[in-house]
């Protein structure tokens, strides 16, 4: 979502969302590579005893830092068809309500991991010992705090596209319709 009255804040955004395409992106080229190291190594009669553990940790990563991206480009589960029927001052306070809650509980999330971090001190990996637990579940304070960061970062063009009644939903899906048109109108 570009931020055409907020320079700095726009350019915020497309350096976060470089960072953020850049890490998961890498997460699952790495998590490609290290299942078909293990699925090989399975058909030559070897097991790497790590995989599983290590795989597991791997899609939580990618999903963690793929929901703080997800959340930069306002692209995670929204009603907007049922925010934009209402006036617009009701709008306006229903999205500020919205985004209170979704702040507060990735809050509780990132305060809750912290806790989580503290307790893990001192315990590793069951397969990789040298690996400490707590390294592998900081994406769970790590990612809450990220999607704080790209929810309130997208918050001022949100804000500013409800309050003119253009949804995101809709304008996404009228892209996608218009491409479509554009790729077929040789068919026909």
């Amino acid at each position: 979502m570009e931020h055409a009255s907020y320079p700095t804040l726009s350019r915020i955004n497309r350096l976060l969302s470089k960072l953020l395409e850049w890490i998961t992106i890498s997460l699952m080229i790495l998590l490609t590579l290290v299942v078909t190291m293990a699925v090989l190594a399975r058909l030559m009669g070897q097991s790497f005893s790590w995989y599983d553990e290590v795989a597991a940790i791997m899609l939580a990563w990618i999903t963690y830092y793929g929901s703080a991206l997800a959340a930069l480009h306002r692209r995670h589960i929204g009603f907007d068809s049922v925010l934009l029927a209402m006036p617009v001052k009701f709008r306006i306070a229903a999205l500020i309500v919205g985004e209170i809650i979704v702040l507060t509980f990735f809050f509780l999330m990132a305060r809750a991991g912290l806790q989580v971090l503290e307790v893990l001190a001192g315990d590793t990996l069951i397969s990789l010992t040298w690996v400490p637990i707590q390294l592998t579940q900081s994406v769970i304070p790590i990612g809450a705090i990220l999607f704080m960061i790209c929810q309130i970062l997208s918050l001022p063009g949100y804000l500013k596209l409800t309050a003119a009644g253009v949804s995101l939903e809709h304008a996404e899906i009228e892209e996608e319709v218009e491409t479509e048109l554009e790729k077929n109108k040789d068919r026909v």
